[in-house]
């Protein structure tokens, strides 16, 4: 099951693709097979067949399997980081609560997408040469900096900032990953996931 907001429905679409969607539709064909068999688990030929396209498709937009999953973690990367920005709508600047959402939305995108959530951060994309993947890991980490920075009253990331945005982060990353396994979370007792980034928010923000 996907969710609405970040993904297309499961059932790809069978023909009809246009030269600009056909693209978006192998990628989308990668990110399932990703999440369902893990990043060596299919060949091109899987993603062409779940896609609707002939094998020779891809070829069109990537040169091997490598670059379709690249491009793959690359459009991940940019949807959780719009994820965590849209969340922030409504929500008043300069509070706590607002590194909460992030921190929120961090969580919840790596239970969502835990396929691409592994990716983006080792295994496969090791092997990559594309700086393109670390510049938009940095991007998002400026999300989490600007947010931190306007809690403290700082115009600039200074290296108090920086120090407690990577804390920050640090924790929910760790998080992510602990509750992806009911076994390890429940290490941790009984606990509310808001209000556990509601309090992580505020210690970390504290003078």
């Amino acid at each position: 099951m996907t969710d609405a907001k970040t993904h297309k429905p499961a059932e790809l679409r069978k023909h009809g693709y246009h030269h600009g969607d056909l693209r978006a539709g192998l990628i989308e064909a990668t990110r399932q097979l990703v999440e369902e068999k893990g990043p060596d688990g299919f060949s091109v030929t899987d993603a062409c067949k779940l896609a609707g396209v002939s094998t020779a498709a891809p070829y069109k937009h990537f040169k091997d399997k490598s670059e379709m999953i690249a491009a793959m973690v690359m459009e991940g990367m940019y949807r959780h980081r719009t994820n965590m920005t849209s969340a922030l709508d409504g929500v008043p600047p300069g509070t706590p609560a607002r590194i909460k959402v992030l921190g929120r939305e961090y969580v919840d995108f790596a239970l969502r997408e835990p396929g691409v959530f592994r990716l983006k951060f080792g295994g496969f994309t090791d092997r990559l040469d594309d700086p393109r993947l670390q510049e938009a890991g940095e991007g998002t980490f400026d999300v989490v900096l600007h947010e931190v920075a306007t809690c403290l009253g700082q115009d600039e990331i200074t290296p108090d900032v920086r120090r407690r945005g990577f804390m920050l982060w640090s924790f929910v990353h760790g998080l992510s990953f602990l509750m992806a396994d009911p076994k390890l979370t429940k290490l941790g007792g009984e606990f509310v996931l808001d209000e556990l980034l509601d309090d992580i928010a505020r210690r970390m923000l504290a003078d």
